[in-house]
């Protein structure tokens, strides 16, 4: 049973300086550091036991900030390929399935490996968080992922959500009212969401989940690596994934150090192979050219190049690109590359995934699949080169054809841009 986890043994880093120091409760940025920087969990246990007996994520506790385990979590499952590794003449595909595949022994009810993320993150609270509710921004399956699994653990949560994006919060059963969602009106991407959860975290009891700063968040998306790694018995040489903010790149990035440290499992580093969505490339087109910094980016193009794309959860704006351990960081030391793929291409790409291995997937796992197809089609990994290919979201199909499915509606329509009077006006009137 979860309940016998026992709390994680862990202290906290900064990646800027490689100061050491406890975690006090929800610390999110290095005490004392005016330097922009990530700071990572350093766990007790250096070597990795999966803790088999254990339900669900917490499997991987040793390498996760567990304070208290939450009931119902799924962890993410690793199958070497046989149809899709057969078209593309790779000998040695795994890939690692966070979804709906109950024949895989997949059972995450959101379908996506957010679920990893609010398992872990809810499981690093321990009642000293500074407010009584959590706010999360989300484009989508961010939002579903914490909403259900705060819904199933009675968390006070506010979900802030572009209006536009609001068929990606549907659940097999309605939700607890611990759980509440505001939105960003038609026309509003994810960066106004972000704008909206900034502004409610400024009203007294009110706190931010934290997104790729919190260390429960990318450790619990690293468990796809951690999957993986141990399934395979060695570090992959190639990770694919389709990003927005670059966090599960970053989480595998981490978790592929843990597992140099603890030498088991190899001592050398995979190469990063991030995709994004085109037109929306803003990573894309810095690393092309090497910049830490992110390039200037029109505001009424990038909305444009938003709603043009199918991945709409791959729209971030902002992510934790030039930040100090952060994607840039990450894919220099990884000798890593970052592919733009077109919409025909993704939508082509999920139709041979769930032709050749028998699961629909979710568009920015499609993006990823593509990606692949790309770097295979320009000899960009070798035939018989470990590859890990992290389908992020899938069996939402299968889902929702043996479950009656529910949507939440939002409580609160916010203009575009609504300022902090408005704001705290009318969530402050919300009660839990």
């Amino acid at each position: 049973m979860t309940a016998e986890i026992k709390p994680t043994k862990y202290l906290l880093q900064s990646v800027a300086t490689g100061a050491i120091f406890e975690d006090t409760g929800w610390l999110l940025d290095a005490p004392g550091e005016d330097q922009p920087t990530l700071v990572r969990a350093v766990y007790e246990k250096k070597q990795l036991q999966l803790n088999e007996d254990k339900a669900g994520l917490y499997r991987f506790s040793d390498w996760l900030p567990v304070v208290r385990p939450l009931m119902g979590s799924d962890s993410p499952v690793t199958y070497k390929s046989e149809g899709l590794s057969k078209v593309l003449g790779l000998s040695n595909l795994y890939i690692t399935f966070s979804g709906y595949w109950p024949a895989k022994g997949a059972t995450m009810r959101t379908c996506s490996f957010k679920e990893t993320e609010a398992f872990s993150v809810g499981a690093r609270m321990d009642g000293r968080q500074p407010g009584k509710v959590l706010v999360v921004a989300s484009a989508g399956n961010t939002a579903r992922a914490f909403a259900q699994v705060c819904s199933d653990n009675n968390i006070p949560l506010l979900l802030c959500v572009p209006e536009d994006n609001l068929n990606a919060l549907w659940f097999d059963a309605a939700l607890n009212d611990c759980v509440k969602l505001v939105v960003t009106a038609a026309g509003s991407d994810y960066f106004d969401a972000i704008h909206l959860s900034n502004l409610a975290c400024q009203i007294n009891g009110f706190y931010a989940e934290g997104g790729a700063k919190n260390v429960a968040r990318r450790d619990g998306m690293a468990t796809t690596m951690l999957s993986a790694t141990t399934f395979i018995g060695r570090i992959p040489d190639y990770y694919f994934q389709a990003v927005g903010s670059g966090t599960g790149a970053i989480a595998a990035w981490e978790a592929n150090l843990r597992f140099i440290e603890d030498g088991r499992f190899g001592s050398h580093k995979m190469k990063l192979m991030v995709s994004q969505n085109a037109p929306f490339l803003p990573i894309y087109k810095a690393w092309k050219v090497k910049s830490r910094q992110m390039l200037p980016y029109d505001d009424k193009l990038a909305r444009q190049d938003v709603e043009s794309i199918d991945a709409k959860v791959l729209s971030n704006r902002r992510p934790p690109y030039s930040i100090a351990g952060g994607l840039f960081d990450a894919l220099v030391d990884t000798d890593g590359e970052v592919l733009a793929v077109e919409n025909d291409a993704a939508r082509k790409a999920a139709q041979l995934f769930e032709q050749t291995e028998g699961i629909d997937i979710h568009p920015a796992a499609a993006v990823a699949t593509a990606s692949l197809l790309q770097a295979v089609e320009n000899n960009q990994v070798e035939k018989d080169a470990v590859v890990m290919l992290n389908i992020t979201g899938g069996g939402e199909a299968l889902f929702a054809k043996e479950n009656k499915l529910y949507y939440l509606q939002p409580l609160i329509v916010f203009p575009v841009s609504p300022t902090i009077e408005e704001v705290k006006e009318k969530i402050g009137q919300l009660r839990w």
